[in-house]
């Protein structure tokens, strides 16, 4: 059992995630923002951050960059389907650059979900 910050700025990305991470028998909690990921790590330990690389009030290179200053030990799945201005692929290489530890392309399955969590959680710190 992994307890996991999901964070995406869509609702429900979030409950699609958490509801498949739930499911797997993981205890999750869901944020908006890299600042709202900020306040949940601050609160209690976090085996994982799944984090979207594009968020308002602090995005998910924030939120790696973070993590890996303050929380070393979390491990940090990024995920995206680009913007405005970024291609997904972009912003997946800069938050593997940054220090997550795998990286998923949205959309995703259940199936591919999982796989990244398993392959992230399971490849040591």
């Amino acid at each position: 059992q992994l307890s996991v910050v999901m964070a995406d700025d869509v609702a429900e990305i979030q409950a699609l995630v958490k509801h498949w991470l739930c499911e797997a028998g993981h205890l999750v909690r869901c944020a908006s923002s890299g600042r709202e990921v900020a306040q949940l790590v601050r609160q209690q330990h976090v085996d994982l951050i799944i984090t979207d690389v594009l968020m308002p009030d602090d995005d998910g290179l924030c939120v790696i960059m973070d993590t890996k200053r303050t929380h070393p030990e979390a491990r940090l799945l990024a995920i995206s389907g680009g913007g405005l201005h970024l291609q997904a692929s972009d912003c997946l290489l800069m938050a593997k650059a940054l220090g997550a530890h795998d990286v998923l392309l949205k959309p995703f399955n259940r199936e591919q979900l999982l796989a990244a969590v398993g392959r992230v959680t399971q490849s040591g710190a």
